[in-house]
């Protein structure tokens, strides 16, 4: 079954290579003063144990397991998926310029895989977004930040000041959006990560101490 979950997304991967994305631009909202310097991303910062219940859609094929991030100092995060029976499938560590892989199932040990991992886990767990503009519409205040050829659209909820969405874009397309549901600054109680140039979707949901 993982065999053949893997080469469906690997023919799939290869042949949307060849679309283009569509252009990102924010609609309906206006400019505002640019008061904030720095805007960040808190959800992982915690160095308790993050654990979710993890979903993952490759087209047509799903994946389910339990994913634990843990904060191991102030740059890297341990990152470990198993399966829902308890059999570990991948295990890294990852920060914003080092990927350790220090185990892979081997039916998942391609690198188009490994790859795909990393940049997503690298976008996700990012903490720290630069300023460069600001803008608002009623429920956000949403803030643009350029990091190289990189671009990170994050939308505050104006009512609680929670992180509720990052766009992340490159050469002005939308490559991947990260929804998130929150009560605290620090945990994010679900997340939606869904890729907009390929039929690629993770959502993971909270695992609480009653579960």
């Amino acid at each position: 079954m993982r065999r053949f979950l893997l080469q469906s997304f690997l023919y799939s991967l290869v042949f949307l290579l060849f679309l283009s994305c569509k252009t990102y631009k924010l609609t309906g909202v206006k400019p505002t003063p640019n008061f904030e310097k720095t805007v960040e991303n808190l959800y992982f910062s915690s160095n308790e144990d993050y654990v979710y219940k993890c979903q993952m859609d490759i087209y047509k094929n799903h994946v389910s397991g339990i994913l634990i991030i843990k904060k191991i100092n102030e740059t890297t995060h341990r990152v470990v998926l198993t399966s829902d029976f308890g059999n570990k499938l991948i295990d890294f560590e990852i920060s914003k310029d080092n990927f350790t892989l220090n185990y892979v199932l081997p039916d998942l040990d391609k690198k188009i895989v490994i790859n795909f991992l990393k940049d997503d886990f690298q976008q996700l767990l990012k903490q720290k977004y630069p300023v460069n503009e600001s803008f608002e519409n009623e429920k956000f205040k949403i803030y643009l930040s350029k990091i190289d050829k990189k671009t990170y659209y994050l939308f505050f909820n104006k009512e609680n000041n929670l992180l509720n969405q990052i766009i992340y874009t490159k050469n002005n397309k939308e490559k991947i959006d990260f929804t998130f549901d929150a009560k605290k600054h620090i945990f994010a109680d679900s997340l939606n990560l869904q890729h907009k140039d390929f039929k690629i979707n993770i959502k993971l949901f909270q695992i609480t101490e009653t579960e």
